[in-house]
């Protein structure tokens, strides 16, 4: 199988997932390495292909226009991170990504996907289990989510929650 053989079959597999899959499963489904796969995502990607790379593995991620979008700027503590997760998730928000402005690297971003509260435990999970300093920690605890709701107004409860619990940050 050449390469562009090898990355139809790649869509095709991730087009029919609904939950994120691993780069060590697909090696294993395509019959290549895992870092095959990692330049395989990368090509893909620059080809506009929209897939999210998240901390559980690869998903298709279909752009939805009638989704709200918004981006908040909170800060919190380490110890915050569940409940703030947690808090939008429970008054119907998505997180998309996460990102800090350092003011020596510029931005930097990484793609989440949560949706509920098992993404977040297992967020929260592999953060402690792995040792993994937040990237908050680099920007004194601000950072900003890209959060996409149903509606206006469910980003609005997520922003008002999220104000109620001191976690908004504003300048």
């Amino acid at each position: 199988m050449d390469g562009n053989e090898r990355r139809e079959n790649l869509i095709k597999i991730l087009n029919q997932q609904s939950e994120p899959i691993s780069g060590g499963k697909l090696s294993k489904m395509l019959g290549v390495s895992r870092q095959v796969i990692v330049q395989d995502i990368a090509l893909l990607r620059a080809s506009d292909i929209n897939i999210l790379a998240t901390t559980k593995g690869y998903l298709m991620y279909p752009i939805n226009q009638s989704k709200a979008k918004r981006i908040i700027k909170v800060k919190h503590t380490t110890e915050q991170i569940e409940d703030e997760l947690c808090t939008i998730v429970d008054n119907g928000g998505e997180l998309l990504d996460v990102h800090v402005k350092h003011e020596i690297y510029g931005k930097i971003e990484t793609e989440l996907v949560i949706r509920n509260r098992q993404d977040v435990y297992d967020f929260v999970k592999k953060v402690k289990e792995e040792k993994i300093v937040p990237l908050k920690e680099l920007t004194a605890g601000i950072h900003q989510h890209t959060i996409q709701a149903d509606s206006e107004e469910i980003l609005d409860r997520v922003e008002n929650a999220l104000l109620k619990k001191n976690y908004l940050y504003s300048e």
